[in-house]
């Protein structure tokens, strides 16, 4: 038998076609017939640079049936790859089609990758990365500097520093004391001296011997490791407090190197992890750059192969600077450009022209009990400026808990129906739809304006006739909650939108509602204040309106904190209110007991508060795993006054209104960020009596007390929640993982105010004159290649 090439490629055809399921031929199985069929090939009938390769295909053939289809499919494709270059002598060359090979790119499979040796693939497959530009894009998530190491002899307390240092031993074990703590001891030391690490872990899988154990074996003597953290002086000598400790390997220890750390799975060394990233980094130096020259050189932004070795690769600190700083702006650049081109193709429709100052609201000031305070006559003038345009007003209004939207909401509405159009509110919950429609009943029955209200709860005759005058322009403002967007919800001239706590919406529910008009004007609004840097980075596309100001007159909540210990003084403050005749709320963390989490849940405080602690009291219940009928009878339950306590989680947060509401009471405050304090504060104070917010901690470190002292000293939403950007990040000001917030790998929008600040600008330079970016083609496939990253879309390559 000799090497058939033709055949060989043949069969190599119809296992691809088949889909790689190791076909069975008339004498034996694919995976045998090639094998053999490889074996025939003398050494010297393939290229020098192949031979090593060819057998270690070889080798791996063997393990075809062992395989899953996408291994099968990585393998054969390697080997098809070498096919066409085996030459026999004497004999003709397979007639195999060659296409030169294409220079890499950011979709290119790194199985395809000739310069990668093939362990180094199957570790970035371990990672998950399949493609190029998932390797580059896998940045580091620390890294150690060998030229700023400090000794232990060295360390100074209260400064933040890492030490680089020789486990000499570790012990775990649980406290004698306390079965729910456990102890890691380390002792480590360098060439200056030695010193003692200790971490706490609270909780029964670390009493796990199990766990346990498999600690003994990550930190074994002699292993190298770094570690941060806060320089404490003991009696005995110094430690470090709180430490974060990240192995290292021996060959990664030389002067003057910055050593990336990456993060692990599947049990993959750091080095391992390193050496792979490190293998395609050669391929980036002419890699191309679709950022134009002009806007580089405008921000002295490097190239982006060139920021792809100093993010991997970084030679010294400025090095590593710079690299960040383009790749930094890359992410928030091509957000902005996403954000500015939707906002360009919102303005191409065309919207009605309301009118801006009619008899009607000329009315309705004139009958308000108050004025208006100035933010809101500004913010009211921003949206009556928008209505003037041809093009759908695209407006968020932001304001504190108090601060008067739904007066500057009310004002846009009658603006719409002045002008003949009909208006629609949309609230998350029906009982904040209720108190939108009593509110507006109030205000516009004087006026003569129809208000309907359409709920989930709406009786079927009464959505029936609503949806009637609907239908033919009787009603002019419709409030209500999802039940809105319903497919039979039609109207005659929808002119305006209003969506209240629009973060509580998907992107899919707003545009429901649009899409019941012809390119209605569009205004949302929120009570959680958000910073400008974060307002850019997720309602780029949108103008922002503030309403800073709170009305005069208005009372300040009186927040005080409490150690758990001291908590029966906050139930004494609860007794007396109630006794007055005034409600309380009380928050908790969880619904149920978490092991993971040391907090109080609601069940079964709930249970303790109501038959021990406020015995006789009527209580409610209120948490996320209820029904929507269940929370909405909770809520209306305390608003009509026929529970005096309401235990709930943090749905309370937004959507009750209660002006006999005076104390709320927070549990495990520790565990919330400062943004959701102040909103759920804001749910008292709304009478005419001295409300209380009570903030009840078991943290004791100094940290916990300077956090929510920030809560005790200030009113502010806005500087409440920049605080809060710095002290927790945007997730929490937005709630876990809030939808809508970008998968920003790199960015800091604490530390790079500044670059975002510059990339808007940027966007805005290319954007305004071409907004279809048709002058510059490489952007716009990339721009458009990030945003299906983003949906998960598949990229067109065409």
């Amino acid at each position: 038998m000799t090497w058939d090439a033709v055949r060989v490629v043949k069969a190599l055809a119809w296992e691809r076609e088949e889909g790689y399921p190791n076909l069975q031929g008339q004498q034996c199985l694919f995976y045998e017939f090639l094998k053999e069929q490889m074996r025939l090939v003398p050494l010297d009938w393939l290229p020098k640079p192949a031979i090593n390769q060819w057998q270690v295909l070889l080798a791996e053939l063997h393990h075809y049936p062992q395989l899953t289809c996408d291994q099968r499919e990585a393998l054969i494709e390697r080997i098809a790859a070498l096919v066409p270059h085996v030459r026999t002598p004497g004999a003709p060359s397979p007639r195999v089609q060659e296409t030169p090979p294409s220079p890499p790119t950011e979709i290119s499979s790194i199985q395809e990758l000739e310069i990668l040796k093939p362990y180094y693939k199957t570790y970035l497959k371990n990672l998950g990365l399949k493609t190029l530009g998932e390797v580059l894009r896998y940045y580091p998530r620390s890294y150690v500097d060998y030229s700023q190491r400090l000794l232990i002899k060295d360390l100074e307390p209260g400064k933040t520093v890492t030490v680089i240092v020789t486990i000499r031993s570790f012990r775990c074990f649980t406290s004698p004391k306390n079965p729910q703590l456990t102890i890691a001891e380390w002792w480590v030391a360098d060439r200056s001296g030695r010193m003692k690490i200790n971490r706490y872990f609270m909780g029964k899988r670390y009493a796990n011997k199990g766990w346990q154990e498999q600690q003994k074996k990550i930190y074994k003597t002699g292993t190298m490791v770094a570690i941060s953290g806060l320089v404490k002086e003991t009696k005995f000598s110094k430690t470090l407090n709180e430490p974060a400790i990240q192995i290292i390997d021996e060959e990664s220890e030389s002067a003057g190197k910055i050593i990336p750390v990456y993060t692990l799975r599947n049990d993959l060394k750091a080095s391992s992890v390193r050496q792979a990233i490190h293998g395609v980094l050669p391929l980036v130096k002419s890699w191309p750059d679709p950022l134009p020259e002009t806007l580089k050189k405008q921000h002295h932004l490097i190239d982006l192969g060139t920021a792809y070795q100093g993010i991997h690769a970084p030679r010294y600190g400025e090095e590593l600077k710079r690299a960040r700083t383009r790749l930094v702006f890359d992410e928030l650049f091509y957000l902005q450009l996403s954000f500015l081109q939707r906002r360009q193709q919102n303005r191409r429709h065309a919207s009605p022209i309301l009118i801006t100052e009619g008899q009607l609201l000329q009315k309705f000031r004139a009958q308000l009990p108050f004025a208006l305070t100035g933010a809101q006559q500004r913010v009211v003038q921003e949206i009556l400026q928008d209505l003037q345009q041809p093009q759908p007003m695209q407006r968020l209004v932001q304001g504190d808990v108090g601060s008067g939207k739904t007066v500057v909401a009310v004002m846009a509405m009658l603006a719409a129906i002045e002008a003949g159009y009909q208006s629609a509110l949309m609230a998350p919950t029906e009982v904040l739809a209720e108190q939108h429609y009593q509110k507006l009943l109030h205000w516009l029955t004087p006026l003569h304006i129809p208000v309907e209200l359409l709920t989930g709860s709406t009786k079927a005759s009464q959505r029936r006739q609503i949806l009637g005058q609907l239908s033919t322009g009787e009603v002019s403002l419709v409030v209500g909650t999802h039940a809105l967007i319903q497919e039979d919800v039609n109207f005659q001239h929808l002119g305006l939108v209003v969506i209240d706590e629009q973060h509580r919406f998907g992107v899919g529910q707003r545009s429901l509602l649009q899409q019941k008009g012809m390119e209605p004007h569009v205004l949302t609004m929120t009570a959680t204040p958000i910073p400008r840097t974060l307002a850019l980075t997720i309602h780029g596309d949108l103008d922002v309106s503030q309403i800073d100001e709170l009305p005069p007159g208005r009372q300040a909540i009186q927040t005080t904190i409490f150690p758990g210990s001291q908590r029966h003084f906050a139930y004494d403050l609860i007794r007396r209110e109630i006794v007055q005749g005034r409600q309380v709320y009380i928050i908790l963390p969880l619904i149920e007991e978490s092991e993971k989490l040391e907090a109080k849940a609601a069940v079964a405080e709930y249970q303790k508060l109501q038959e021990m602690t406020f015995k006789g009291c009527r209580l409610g219940l209120l948490h996320g795993r209820q029904t929507a009928t269940e929370k909405d009878a909770a809520l209306r339950a305390f608003r009509d006054g026929e529970t005096q306590i309401l235990v709930s989680t943090t749905v309370v947060e937004v959507g009750v209104d209660v002006p006999n509401a005076t104390v709320m009471m927070i549990e495990n405050a520790e565990r919330f960020g400062l943004a959701q304090l102040h909103q759920l504060r804001g749910r008292v104070g709304r009478g005419g009596h001295q409300s209380y917010c009570l903030l009840v901690t078991q943290g004791k470190g100094e940290d916990t007390q300077q956090r929510l002292n920030v809560l005790t000293q200030s009113q502010d939403g806005f500087l409440i929640a920049e605080m809060d950007l710095r002290l927790r990040g945007p997730g929490e000001i937005l709630g876990t993982r809030q939808a809508g917030l970008p998968d920003l790998v790199l960015t800091s929008l604490i530390e790079d105010q500044e670059i975002l600040e510059i990339a808007r600008q940027g966007a805005e330079q290319l954007i305004q004159p071409d907004p279809e970016l048709t002058n510059y083609p490489q952007l716009k496939t990339e721009l458009s290649q990030r945003l299906a990253r983003l949906t998960g879309q598949v990229v067109s390559l065409s």
